[in-house]
Parts: structure tokens; C-alpha cells; sequence
């Protein structure tokens, strides 16, 4: 008796740890999903009928054929299934989709679409699944602190994008473009969303206000021309290393060859 309850012991304690694992797997994803909801899930409400229509129309005549029908994407296009307004307005709204063609990676184009048209395919997609959410505008001031911005900048976007944010070169084809000129919201939803190569930072890695800090230290340095002469479009010792090899040591073997040809 003593062994046949042993069994019936072992047994249970074994089922008691696979439902006490599923049980802490499934309250992770639950904490995680309501932590990254509250800025990443849309508020369709916000959206009019006539307007989740009209995108409706919008994405049927000119987006369809690439991400499908049903949004679940083809061959030609990924899937569109929980990006929400933020991806779409980023995406449409630099001019990046309509893709013109097949390339590694989406460039920044003359846009397509006017700005209600591109609410109204945001709002459409949104619609169908959520996902994050258009920006307020509370945070595309440009008025939070710089010095916090750059150096969140620094640590987490400046081995791609540059210190300055002019840019730079990444594997396959695919680049990281120069921040100048580019729009607060544009900015922000990039970050929320993650296009092309770049990571995703949600909430959870970084907080809105945080954003903010970010796209007023973009701003200030747009605003303020580098004080030390030729910038060499601030790519950093690359630029400079070339510019001096050439134009550095070059005007001094020219002068040597000058001073030789007079000695001569």
C-alpha cells in the first residue's frame, strides 16, 4: 500500500509542476500584454464609421494587392494583422508605402496620400486588430530635456543612426537614414513600432516622456549647427580620416612638389 501511494504521489507532484509552470507561463504573457497594452492598443473608438469606410476604400484600391485582402499579407507584403494606426501613419505618411518598387528596404518617397487619407487607412487597419496607437501630442513638443534625450539617444540609437542622427550604413543593402527634418510623430512611431530594421521600444524599455526627451534632443541638434566648422555630414571619424588623408596630406605633397620643382 505504502508503494502504490508513493506512486500516486510522485505522479501528482509531476502533473502539479507542469500545471504550476503553464500557470506562470500564462500570468507572464497576461502581465506583459496588459503592461504593453496601455500604449500600444488602439482606441478605434476614436474613429467614425465613415472613416474606418473610407480606408477601407483606400487600402482595397492601393494596398490589397501587397498585404492581402483579409491583411494577413502575401508573398508581395507582410502581414498588416496588429501593427495598428501608428505603423501606417509612419509607414504612408513618409512616403515610405506604396513601395515603388522591390527593394531591401522602403526609402523615403514624395507622399501619396493627404493626411486625412492617411488617417483613414490608419484608422481602417487599426479597426481590424490592435495595436500602437498614434501618438499624443503632448509628447511631440520638443520641449522635454535635451541632456536626458541625448543620452538615451546615445546608449540606444546612436550605433545605428549616428550621434548626431545623420545616419549610417547597415548589412544586405539596408540603412539606417539620417534623423533631420524628419517629423516629432514620425519619430516617435518609429520607435513604438519599429519599421525596417530597427527595434522595437515600447513602454516597458522606454517611457513617453522618455520619447519625448529624445525627439527634443533630435530637435535641438537640427536647431543647432555644429559650432566647429565643416560638419562633413557629422558621420564621424570616416569622414574626417578621409578628408584629411586626402585634402590634408594632399596639399602637403603638393607643396613639396611645388617647393622641389622651384628648387629645380
Amino acid at each position: 500500500m505504502s508503494t502504490l501511494r508513493k506512486k500516486k504521489q510522485a505522479r501528482r507532484s509531476g502533473l502539479a509542476s507542469v500545471a504550476l509552470v503553464v500557470f506562470g507561463l500564462l500570468l507572464t504573457g497576461g502581465v506583459y500584454a496588459v503592461f504593453n497594452s496601455t500604449s500600444a492598443d488602439a482606441d478605434t473608438s476614436t474613429y467614425s464609421a465613415a472613416q474606418i469606410e473610407e480606408g477601407k476604400n483606400l487600402f482595397v484600391a492601393n494596398c490589397a494587392t501587397c498585404h492581402g485582402l483579409d491583411l494577413a499579407g502575401t508573398n508581395a507584403g507582410p502581414s498588416l494583422i496588429g501593427v495598428g494606426a501608428a505603423s501606417v501613419h509612419f509607414q504612408v505618411g513618409t512616403g515610405r508605402m506604396p513601395m515603388a518598387n522591390s527593394a531591401p528596404q522602403a526609402p523615403v518617397k514624395p507622399v501619396v496620400f493627404t493626411e486625412e487619407q492617411i488617417l483613414s487607412l490608419a484608422a481602417y487597419v487599426a479597426s481590424i486588430s490592435p495595436g500602437p496607437a498614434i501618438p499624443s501630442d503632448k509628447y511631440l513638443d520638443a520641449n522635454g530635456e535635451a541632456a536626458n534625450g541625448g543620452e538615451l539617444f546615445r546608449i540606444n540609437c546612436a550605433m545605428c543612426h549616428n550621434v548626431a542622427g545623420a545616419g549610417g550604413a547597415l548589412t544586405g543593402g539596408k540603412f539606417a537614414p539620417a534623423l533631420d527634418g524628419v517629423a516629432p510623430v514620425h519619430i516617435y512611431e518609429a520607435m513604438i513600432t519599429g519599421p525596417q530594421n530597427m527595434p522595437v521600444f515600447n513602454d516597458m524599455n522606454i517611457s513617453p516622456d522618455d520619447k519625448r526627451d529624445i525627439i527634443t534632443y533630435l530637435k535641438y541638434m537640427e536647431a543647432n549647427a555644429g559650432p566647429g566648422g565643416f560638419t562633413l555630414g557629422s558621420l564621424g571619424p570616416v569622414s574626417e580620416g578621409l578628408f584629411v588623408w586626402i585634402f590634408g596630406l594632399g596639399g602637403i605633397l603638393g607643396i613639396v612638389v611645388w617647393m622641389t620643382s622651384r628648387a629645380n
